[in-house]
């Protein structure tokens, strides 16, 4: 069954979009840098994503760097119904997965950096843009300001954060509307429950950057992979499903290059867990990062 099966959920209050939705960091090369090692089988995996249902796909500039969003452009233009969320804020300073992405702030080089996004997916607004993450180096009212200042010239719909804390959130939104919020979080690695809770309460939107990651708990004899058993699914379907369960602003963006695991994680939407499953699930998850979270 397509994602449509998955709950609905309104970007900024307005913007729907299905729950489950595609994360484009890895149709690039090694390390997130150049172009993917099979770019055919790269683009019928974007060009598969409308036919099962997802319509919410978000990359970034820094991913490849611009191969992901050139790449989208060239698959899904002019993005009929989809829904195109991208980043701005990091640079790359090389091809390997250890090499740093340093944050970069300042006004103009955000301003920069959204005007060529805005070329490179060939649009005239940006759907969702979101702030990759603050740099510590700039004040952060500077950065948050020239966010509101494209979206208020037209060029943003709504506006994102990313790798954030609680308290940044709230200081982002005495500038703008805080749509969405992208931070890591799976069932291995919940640090991160306390900025879940208060986009719950607030009704944003909460991406969850490396959702599939499930570590030991994957194992035949963990939890994940007993309730995979038991379903006769996959522990990337088991920890998908419990994403969508966790809450109603959950908006799981599993990346992946190829069609048949696209396919495997689009059916997740189908695998209904039980609360005994799902409390199982949670508790095996992480218990001292939540524990410190709180």
């Amino acid at each position: 069954m397509p994602a449509t099966a998955a709950m609905a959920f309104k970007i900024g209050r307005e913007l729907e979009v299905n729950r489950l939705g595609y994360g484009a960091m890895r149709i690039t090369g090694r390390g997130f840098w150049g172009p993917p090692a099979d770019r055919d089988e790269a683009m019928r995996t974007l060009r598969r994503l409308p036919e099962l249902g997802v319509d919410l796909i978000d990359t970034a500039d820094a991913y490849g760097p611009f191969i992901s969003e050139d790449m989208i452009r060239e698959a899904l233009h002019p993005y009929d119904g989809l829904v195109v969320a991208t980043k701005v804020g990091h640079l790359r300073w090389g091809e390997d997965d250890v090499s740093p992405w340093p944050a970069v702030g300042r006004p103009e080089y955000l301003r920069a950096a959204t005007m060529m996004c805005l070329r490179r997916l060939d649009v005239e607004t940006i759907d969702l843009l979101q702030l990759h993450r603050i740099d510590a180096k700039v004040p952060q009212e500077e950065q948050f300001g020239v966010l509101k200042e494209l979206q208020d010239e037209g060029k943003v719909r709504h506006l994102g954060l990313s790798n954030v804390s609680v308290e940044q959130i709230e200081a982002a939104r005495q500038v703008f509307d805080v749509a969405t919020v992208q931070n890591g979080y799976n069932l291995a690695d919940q640090a991160d429950e306390d900025v879940l809770e208060y986009c719950e309460r607030e009704g944003i939107g909460f991406m969850p950057w490396f959702p599939l990651a499930s570590g030991e708990l994957s194992k035949p004899d963990g939890v994940v992979g007993e309730v995979a058993a038991a379903h006769g699914a996959t522990p990337g379907q088991v920890s998908l499903a419990w994403l969508l369960k966790r809450s109603p602003v959950m908006l799981p963006i599993p990346g992946t290059t190829t069609v048949a695991h696209l396919e495997e994680n689009v059916a997740a939407v189908d695998l209904t867990l039980t609360d005994e499953e799902f409390a199982r699930l949670d508790g095996a998850g992480s218990p001292a990062a939540k524990s410190a979270a709180r």
